[in-house]
């Protein structure tokens, strides 16, 4: 009698399949981050910044939801982006006790110049491969927006995520 402990054939290709998609994501992050540095700005700043640029006007409890950290450090990191003329603060118009955070045109253009970097970058790297493996990598990051989507749907939301 099967072991009902057990993976199935497909469950087993799965968590290898997620395994090597999660090792992949994160080399390949990490050699695009290299060429964040210049920005000027440290990976959580950037992280912060880019929730606000690609994510829109957020509360502090929601940034700092958002970026998986506790209040008093995000508002450091606030602080620190609102003194680099990246970040307002703005009352609520509608909850006066609110205040919300939105990237400046400066903060945007910043951020959008780093994107530039990386997709540049990336570009460049996926020129290394044959006509093929583009096509087959086309169409895997057409599937892993589904898959994203879907989890979201699920989800309702999608912690942690500034859009882009």
């Amino acid at each position: 009698m099967p072991d009902s402990n057990l993976p199935s054939d497909a469950e087993s290709r799965n968590l290898v399949t997620a395994d090597r998609l999660h090792s992949a994501a994160i080399h390949l992050l990490r050699r695009l981050r290299r060429v964040d540095e210049a920005t000027g700005l440290s990976a959580p700043k950037l992280s912060a910044l880019s929730v606000l640029v690609f994510g829109g006007p957020v509360s502090l409890g929601g940034l700092a939801a958002a970026e998986q950290v506790r209040p008093p450090t995000i508002t450091r990191l606030v602080r620190e982006l609102e003194a680099a003329g990246l970040v307002t603060r703005r009352r609520d118009k509608d909850d006066k006790r609110v205040v919300r955070l939105t990237a400046t045109e400066a903060g945007r253009r910043l951020l959008q110049r780093g994107r530039g970097r990386r997709v540049r970058l990336l570009a460049a790297w996926l020129e290394l491969l044959c006509d093929s493996e583009r096509v087959t990598i086309d169409r895997a990051v057409g599937a892993l927006e589904r898959l994203l989507e879907n989890a979201r749907s699920e989800t309702g939301s999608d912690p942690g995520d500034g859009g882009e």
